[in-house]
């Protein structure tokens, strides 16, 4: 395989991206900042969609926070206005408060961005980090199993 190939592995969550006027800068290609936006986007969709939990509600009812509070990017490749940029997260660790993720941008099998970020879940109350709850951490659990640790 190509040094730019990505193929997802079986089971990885995974959004296809419009990428929209907005996104974009006077050259019509993503401005870099865009794109934390969507990685965002994505780990709210893999809570509620793929892990069916609530992500509105742990943030709203329950009072926890999720923060990036580590993350680097590579750019590989622009993504222009007009394409459809697809974005597949990968799970790499799950600590005792954090999670440590991929999420890799590709179009056509050619991937455009690969990011390694750390989220902390944290008390909105106390502004700390909280451990994991045994129930997200099940679920956490049963993705890296179904998808396998990611390759940074």
């Amino acid at each position: 395989m190509k040094e730019d190939q990505f193929v997802p592995p079986q089971g990885a969550f995974t959004r296809t991206v419009p990428i929209r006027f907005s996104h974009c800068d006077p050259a019509g290609i993503v401005y870099f900042p865009h794109y934390f936006d969507m990685f965002n986007g994505l780990i709210e969709d893999w809570y509620t969609e793929q892990l069916g939990v609530d992500y509105a509600k742990l943030i709203l009812n329950d009072r926890y926070g999720f923060p990036f509070v580590h993350i680097e990017t590579d750019f590989k490749r622009p993504s222009r206005m007009g394409e459809h940029l697809d974005l597949t997260l990968l799970l790499m660790k799950i600590g005792l408060s954090s999670l440590s993720v991929v999420i890799v941008g590709h179009l056509a099998g050619v991937e455009r961005l690969r990011a390694r970020l750390v989220t902390a879940m944290m008390s909105l109350e106390t502004q700390r980090k909280v451990e994991l709850p045994h129930f997200l951490r099940e679920k956490f659990e049963s993705y890296l199993e179904r998808t396998g640790q990611a390759q940074s």
